[in-house]
C-alpha cells in the first residue's frame, strides 16, 4: 500500500499511476456530455467551497467524474462501493496525478472496506455520492457525527434508492438526496446496454466458455436484466427469465423470453445471473437443484442476491479454479462455480460499463449536485427525483456530440398540446 506525500489516501500503489493516467484520458474520449460539463464547471466553480465524499465504484469513468467535481471547485474524497470493483491503477492515478484523495484497494476485505467508507466521512461532506447507498448508510448509523453539515446526497443504483426510500419512509433519512438512478439518461441506457454488455464481458472474461447454446437463466426484467438478457440472446444463449412483478414477467414473454420459476429453471441452467436487487434469488432449495457445472453469478449491487452461506455449508470443499472462479464441490460430488465471490461480476471480472453509457450518469451526477448547491434551502428531507430540465439536457447534448438533430414543435403543436378546445 502506498500513499501520495502530499495527497492523503489508501490506495495499492502508486506506481500503477502512469498506466491508470492512460485509461484514465481514454474513457474520457467517450465522454463528451461529462467533458461539456467539466469545461462549464471550470470556468463557473459552481462546487466552490463545498466538501463531497463519494462512495462509487473505482473505474475510468468515475475517474472522469471526480475531476470534473474537482475542476467545478469541490473539495472531493473517493471510496470504494465494492470491495473488488476498484481498478488499482485508476486509484494510483487520482492519487498521484490529480490531487483526489482516493480510499480503495480491489480485494479489500470487510473492515478495509468500511474503514475507508469512514476515511470518506472524516471529510465531513456537505454532499455524499453513493452507489449502493452504504455511505449514507454508515452516516446515519456509525457517524451520525457528520450528518449536521450535509446538505445533499445523491445516489446511482436501483439498490440505493430502494433502501433510500426505505429510509425516508421510516423518517430516518437525515437529508435530501437525488436519485440519479432515477433518470430516464441513466436507467435507459447505463442499466440496459451498461450493464447487459458489461455482464457478459464479465461472465465470459472470468470463464471463457461459449455462450452460444447454454441456457442463461436471468434472475429479474428490470432494466438491468432487460439488457442481460438481451446481450445473451445475442450471443446465442436460451434465455430463461424468473421474475416476482407479473408485469415484468409479462413484459419478458412479449419480448420473446421463457419465463418460469427459478425452481424449475435451477435444474436445467448453465449459467444463472441474478439482477434483482434484493435478497437470496438463489437459495439453499436452487443449489440443491441444480446441476453439476452451473455457473452462478450476480450483476445486482450485493452479493447477498446469492445464499452463500448456505452453498458453503453445502459443500464439502471449495477451491478457486480460474481467477473470479470458485468451485464449490457438493456432497454428492456436483460443482457448482460461483464468479466473483456473488459480488458484481461485470466490475469484479470485467471493466464495468463502458464510458459512452457513463457519460450520461456521470453527467447527471455531476450536474445534480450543482442543483444541490443551488437549490440547498429549498429542497426538503426525502428522495427527489432528477428535474426533468437536467434529464433532457444531458440527451441533448449527448445527441448533439452523436451528431444527430431531431424536429422541434412548431409554435402551432405546442398551442395545440396545452389546450382540450381542439379536436376532431
Amino acid at each position: 500500500m502506498s500513499t501520495n506525500e502530499t495527497t492523503p489516501g489508501d490506495v495499492r500503489d502508486l506506481g500503477l499511476a502512469e498506466t491508470g493516467k492512460k485509461r484514465i484520458e481514454w474513457a474520457a474520449e467517450w465522454m463528451p456530455v461529462l467533458k461539456s460539463v467539466r469545461e462549464e464547471f471550470i470556468h463557473e466553480k459552481p462546487l466552490a467551497g463545498v466538501r463531497i465524499s463519494a462512495c462509487l465504484h473505482v473505474t475510468t469513468e468515475t475517474a472522469n467524474l471526480a475531476i470534473a467535481l474537482k475542476d467545478g471547485g469541490g473539495d472531493v474524497v473517493l471510496c470504494a462501493s465494492n470491495p473488488l470493483s476498484t481498478q488499482d491503477d485508476v486509484a494510483a492515478s487520482l492519487v498521484a496525478d490529480f490531487g483526489i484523495p482516493v480510499y480503495a484497494i480491489k480485494g479489500e476485505d470487510n473492515e478495509t472496506y468500511y474503514s475507508h467508507i469512514a476515511a470518506a466521512l472524516d471529510h465531513k461532506p456537505h454532499i455524499t455520492m453513493d452507489d449502493g447507498a452504504d455511505l449514507v448508510h454508515a452516516l446515519h448509523t456509525d457517524r451520525q457525527d457528520v450528518a449536521q453539515g450535509v446538505f445533499g446526497g445523491t445516489e446511482e443504483t436501483t439498490t440505493g434508492v430502494i433502501r433510500l426510500r426505505a429510509m425516508a419512509e421510516e423518517g430516518v433519512l437525515k437529508y435530501p438526496i437525488v436519485a440519479v438512478n432515477d433518470a430516464m439518461t441513466k436507467h435507459f441506457f447505463d442499466n440496459r446496454y451498461g450493464t447487459g454488455q458489461s455482464t457478459m464481458d464479465g461472465i465470459i472474461r472470468a470463464t471463457n466458455v461459449l455462450i452460444a447454446g447454454l441456457n442463461v437463466v436471468v434472475a429479474g426484467y428490470g432494466w438491468c436484466g432487460r439488457g442481460v438478457a438481451n446481450r445473451a440472446r445475442g450471443l446465442g444463449a436460451n434465455v430463461i427469465v424468473t421474475e416476482v412483478d407479473p408485469t415484468k414477467a409479462l413484459e419478458a414473454v412479449m419480448d420473446g423470453f421463457r419465463v418460469i420459476p427459478m425452481m424449475e429453471a435451477a435444474p436445467i441452467g448453465d449459467v444463472f445471473v441474478t439482477v434483482t436487487g434484493d435478497k437470496h434469488v438463489v437459495a439453499r432449495d436452487h443449489f440443491e437443484a441444480m446441476k453439476s457445472g452451473a455457473i452462478v453469478c450476480n450483476s445486482g449491487h450485493f452479493n447477498i442476491e446469492l445464499d452463500l452461506e448456505s452453498l458453503a455449508d453445502m459443500a464439502s470443499g471449495r477451491r478457486f479454479v480460474r481467477e473470479f472462479v470458485e468451485e464449490y464441490k457438493l456432497r454428492d460430488g456436483r460443482k457448482i462455480f460461483i464468479l466473483a465471490e456473488g459480488r458484481l461480476v461485470n466490475l469484479s471480472a470485467a471493466e464495468g460499463h463502458p464510458a459512452v453509457v457513463m457519460d450520461m450518469s456521470f453527467a447527471n451526477q455531476a450536474l445534480a449536485a450543482r442543483h444541490l448547491v443551488v437549490n440547498k434551502s429549498d429542497l426538503t428531507v426525502g428522495v427527489h427525483t432528477v428535474p426533468e430540465e437536467i434529464d433532457k439536457e444531458v440527451a441533448r447534448r449527448k445527441l448533439k456530440s452523436m451528431g444527430i438533430h431531431i424536429d422541434q414543435l412548431s409554435p402551432g403543436q405546442v398551442k395545440y398540446l396545452s389546450t382540450w378546445l381542439e379536436g376532431t
